[in-house]
């Protein structure tokens, strides 16, 4: 009854938690600091304008802090709903236990550690796009075709083996508890557990991830678009019957963005 109860504090605790990283989110995609969400459409012809403007000259560890802190707050507000079920179980088992919370925020910690790291490797792709493209008068002019590829490789990416395997770790978090928590050292074994997650998480989602960079990061309604069917597809019973609809709903817009740049060169 106890572990009940502390299960249901966590939740009444955590929801308006998201709430408010969701609310943080939009207030800033609205300040004048919005341009760090924001990496551009690169779906968009002649996007190389708008993203050499991104980081304003002679600014590199203010813009760089605020891009990483950002990043951090979506991917709390995107991908901390999709792994409720897991961090329930681990509130359970640190009911009545005097370190309860902090296991459980080292299960947190070790999630947002993984997913800040691909961040952080993204970041650094996209910026070593923004030092190539003055380089490049072809994708100064063809933007679109960095977008349509992208949107392509999450498509098919929907179809892998990986995301598979993956997606059965997310939609099973108690083997997944049960495989991974040994019972010794637990804060240790507390922000690997969360780490674990993170890196089948990052498995399962960073080609949809990577649509934030696609589509321009700043969109708070993109964000949330993904984040729910990210959720959906782990958490929901019938989650798992979203991958291949959504991967053929990519490769369809991928084209589209094809078909649509051949159109208007034709004109």
């Amino acid at each position: 009854m106890r572990a009940r109860h502390q299960s249901s504090g966590f939740v009444l605790v955590a929801l308006p938690l998201i709430a408010l990283a969701w609310a943080t989110l939009w207030l800033w995609a609205q300040s004048p600091y919005g341009r760090y969400l924001d990496h551009g459409d690169w779906t968009e012809i002649g996007f190389a304008a708008s993203i050499c403007s991104a980081l304003p000259a002679g600014e590199v560890l203010l813009p760089g802090l605020l891009y990483v802190g950002g990043w951090v707050l979506m991917t709390a507000a995107m991908m901390l709903p999709t792994t409720m079920p897991l961090l329930e179980i681990v509130a359970r088992i640190g009911a009545g236990r005097p370190d309860g919370r902090l296991l459980l925020g080292l299960v947190i910690a070790g999630y947002l550690a993984v997913w800040s790291l691909f961040g952080l490797v993204a970041h650094l792709a996209d910026l070593g796009l923004h030092a190539l493209v003055p380089q490049s008068p072809w994708l100064t002019f063809n933007g679109w075709a960095l977008g349509a590829a992208i949107l392509a490789l999450a498509g098919l990416f929907q179809f892998s083996g990986l995301k598979r395997r993956c997606l059965d770790a997310c939609r099973t978090p108690t083997a997944f508890v049960v495989q991974h928590w040994r019972g010794r050292d637990q804060r240790r074994q507390a922000l690997l557990l969360g780490a674990h997650h993170g890196l089948y998480c990052v498995g399962c989602c960073w080609a949809l991830m990577l649509l934030m960079f696609a589509v321009g990061t700043g969109s708070v309604g993109w964000m949330l678009a993904l984040g729910a069917v990210m959720a959906a597809e782990k958490n929901l019973p019938w989650g798992r019957r979203l991958s291949a609809p959504l991967g053929i709903g990519l490769l369809a817009w991928s084209g589209w963005t094809v078909l649509a740049e051949a159109h208007l060169r034709s004109m």
